[in-house]
């Protein structure tokens, strides 16, 4: 099945969503299944985009017109396509510089597998990040402390931690300064987001 997902900038009186809708219908997307939002920056809240991963399934394939439309910067656009990959979801760009993306065909295939590395890649490096920075933390005398609510910056962390088959999840909870309670409300044990994670990160 093809979910489609369109945006505009709600300050740009000049855009509207027909052009896209018109493209994704014409790729073979019902319009009862294209999923929209009128959002700008980064603090825009995008409830047409969380409803639209929300309903996403194996072996469906999420299509935008470009690939600008969809993440609301590099990281946040790494961390959703790579929860596509996990999740066994196709994408598909129609047009723009990421318009060879489609998992349909080998070439999509490649350029997708490529956001999964670069995935693993930030993730490699915001665990060597948060080894460091716990070392100096300890370094300084400091080992806790009350913990605190589950912020990016943590999740992304929680993520990459998680995303370890040997990590345990009441250690890796101590090591961010949140409840064990608190670290699987937000992240599954094999390091995907839940809902509430996605949200979070939809909101950065």
């Amino acid at each position: 099945m093809l979910i489609g997902y369109v945006r505009i900038s709600k300050d740009d009186n000049s855009q509207t969503l027909d052009l896209q809708k018109d493209a994704l219908i014409q790729a073979g997307i019902l319009e009862d299944r294209i999923y929209q939002d009128y959002a700008s920056s980064k603090k825009d809240d995008r409830p047409g985009l969380v409803s639209c991963l929300k309903s996403l399934q194996p072996g469906n394939t999420l299509v935008v017109w470009k690939l600008d439309r969809l993440g609301r910067s590099l990281n946040h656009l790494i961390n959703i396509v790579e929860d596509l990959r996990k999740r066994d979801i196709g994408f598909k760009v129609l047009t723009g510089q990421g318009a060879q993306i489609d998992t349909n065909t080998p070439n999509g295939r490649l350029v997708f597998g490529i956001f999964g590395a670069i995935a693993e890649y930030e993730r490699e490096l915001i665990i060597e990040r948060t080894k460091a920075g716990l070392l100096s933390a300890r370094a300084r005398g400091r080992l806790g402390g009350r913990p605190r609510k589950m912020d990016v910056a943590t999740l992304q962390m929680a993520v990459a931690a998680m995303s370890n088959r040997k990590s345990i999840a009441q250690e890796v909870a101590k090591k961010l300064g949140i409840k064990k309670a608190t670290l699987y409300y937000y992240v599954n044990g094999d390091g995907s987001l839940k809902e509430p994670g996605v949200k979070l990160l939809s909101s950065f």
